[in-house]
């Protein structure tokens, strides 16, 4: 398009700098909803760590209702040969043991392991209490811990007001 009083022709469109600060935008918009989708993730295991606890423990309480004691193990962790040892002695209890949905390998009271962890044996009374320690990706509330038959008070969370390690049980009887 040519002016009439100077002849020049104007370009439309967009200039490097608009370019740039509308790149710029996307960036820190996409960077802000990845974030928040991821922090929704963790949550979101978190949640499932704690649900898939709770079914192991009502299929402990289960078992230990009809033979009057837990299944005796010396950790037995989701991603060893152990779980597969409880998961056949709860199998009436619960159609299959769950595993932590980002399940690596190690302990399940080191940092960073995403295991399951079951103990039953010793302290007293073998059989007659167990824990399970689990760890959660975000620290919310405090590790309860459990006792066990001799008095021995297992808390690999710690004592601190939030823990992403949390040791849960059934206290000896």
């Amino acid at each position: 398009m040519y002016s009439k009083n100077t002849g020049y022709k104007f370009k439309s469109g967009f200039t490097l700098i608009e370019l740039l600060v509308v790149v710029a935008i996307i960036g820190v918009l996409a960077s802000v909803i990845l974030a928040m989708t991821s922090d929704g993730r963790m949550k979101s295991r978190d949640a499932r760590r704690h649900s898939d606890v709770k079914q192991i423990k009502n299929a402990l309480e289960l078992y230990y209702a009809d033979h009057g004691i837990y299944p005796i193990g010396s950790w037995w962790d989701s991603n060893n040969s152990g779980w597969n040892t409880l998961q056949t002695a709860l199998s009436p209890y619960i159609n299959s043991l769950p595993h932590d949905p980002k399940e690596t390998s190690g302990f399940p009271y080191l940092p960073a392991n995403y295991v399951y962890g079951y103990f039953s044996s010793g302290y007293g009374c073998p059989g007659g209490w167990y824990m399970l320690v689990y760890q959660l990706e975000t620290a919310k509330g405090i590790d309860s811990g459990v006792r066990s038959c001799d008095g021995t008070y297992f808390r690999y969370g710690g004592a601190g007001a939030n823990t992403t390690i949390k040791t849960v049980g059934s206290s000896a009887r």
